[in-house]
């Protein structure tokens, strides 16, 4: 038989889990000011992908988030059903509860794909400003040789 201790063994997961994902929220507000701030030292293709992976991102923290605290309520609710003896209640929800934590980790691991898409197009970027200072150093070389 289920007791109330079954879905109390999620309550310390899904509290960490929460934890986590309001942490990779504070960490995309902190990248969206940080791109308003370097906005000029970006060039425009990079900028706008940037803008575009930090929309999605966001979205998905939202969705990620949502979804764990649903599972959160809906295993309270499992654990309240089950004190009251609804037992089948309570396992439909704490069922529920489980079904909302998956689809919000997998809402994580999508936001995570995105993220270390968003760096690539970052480090892109950044490829293309050395490059550029490599030539421009090389072609200020040849100019003075070409002086002498």
């Amino acid at each position: 038989m289920v007791s109330v201790t079954t879905p109390a063994l999620l309550f310390p997961a899904i509290s960490l889990l929460l934890l986590a994902y309001t942490n990779r929220f504070l960490t995309l507000a902190s990248l969206i000011r940080k791109l308003a701030e370097a906005e000029s030292s970006l060039s425009k293709e990079a900028r706008l992908r940037q803008i575009m992976l930090l929309r999605r991102r966001i979205s998905l923290t939202k969705r990620m988030q949502v979804a764990g605290v649903f599972s959160f309520l809906l295993c309270t609710v499992s654990m309240f059903a089950l004190f009251i003896s609804l037992n089948w209640v309570g396992l439909v929800l704490f069922g529920i509860s489980l079904v909302s934590l998956s689809i919000s980790l997998v809402f994580s691991l999508w936001e995570v794909l995105i993220s270390t898409n968003a760096l690539n197009v970052q480090l892109q970027d950044l490829e293309g400003y050395a490059r550029g200072q490599q030539r421009s150093k090389r072609l200020a070389v040849e100019d003075h040789h070409a002086a002498e």
